[in-house]
């Protein structure tokens, strides 16, 4: 009887925090679903440490874009917000930039101009447009970390593979012994979107069969 009341019972409204947070984990996911910001699986995912640096520049510049763009869009015109939207990202993509520049040189130097790029992330700009305008700066900073993470899941589970069988490396710590072959097309770009177009058809497929239950 227990079990019928309970799976009769009403599920609990979500808070908006909750909604904001797992949303673009999950069902809301940037990658999987959107299909924004693809462009990074061909330039930094060979490497896995490269990767968790643009990850991070990535998460550090959508949290903060979003939390400024909510604390000023009381006072943003209409007609200029997407050009005052992306200055706010340029500013935190530049200290991202400034920081790798001093204190992570190498990492630096084989980024190159993706660090830059971030600004014309489109997973930045949307979150920007979508819900930091229209949210207070809380909401705003949990939506832009949850993308953030969102779209570091994928990057992440990406470069694993392709350091792995392209280099027999994790960290640039041989995991892989002398008898590992590495397959010389998983450093190169195209092995990035073969292995991107696999997760996205294994992900969507199951978020659609769920759907259908």
């Amino acid at each position: 009887m227990s079990d019928i009341v309970a799976r009769a019972a009403p599920a609990r409204p979500r808070s908006k925090a909750h909604a904001a947070f797992f949303d673009n984990l999950g069902k809301n996911n940037p990658v999987f679903v959107q299909i924004l910001g693809i462009c990074s699986t061909l330039a930094v995912t060979n490497v896995v440490t490269n990767t968790v640096v643009m990850c991070l520049g990535l998460i550090w510049a959508t949290a903060m874009s979003n939390v400024s763009v909510s604390i000023l869009r009381k006072w943003i015109p209409a007609r200029v917000r997407m050009i005052v939207e992306t200055l706010i990202i340029a500013v935190w993509v530049i200290i991202v930039d400034i920081v790798l520049r001093a204190w992570l040189p190498d990492i630096s130097r084989q980024l190159g101009p993706y660090v830059g790029l971030i600004i014309t992330n489109c997973i930045v700009m949307g979150r920007t447009e979508a819900f930091g305008l229209a949210n207070p700066p809380g909401l705003a900073f949990l939506d832009g970390v949850s993308a953030g993470l969102g779209y570091s899941f994928v990057l992440l589970l990406i470069a694993v593979v392709r350091e792995l069988m392209g280099s027999g490396t994790l960290l640039g710590l041989r995991v892989l012994g002398s008898w590992w072959t590495p397959w010389s097309i998983m450093v190169m770009a195209p092995s990035a979107f073969f292995l991107l177009a696999i997760v996205i058809w294994v992900v969507r497929g199951k978020l659609m069969r769920e759907e259908k239950k």
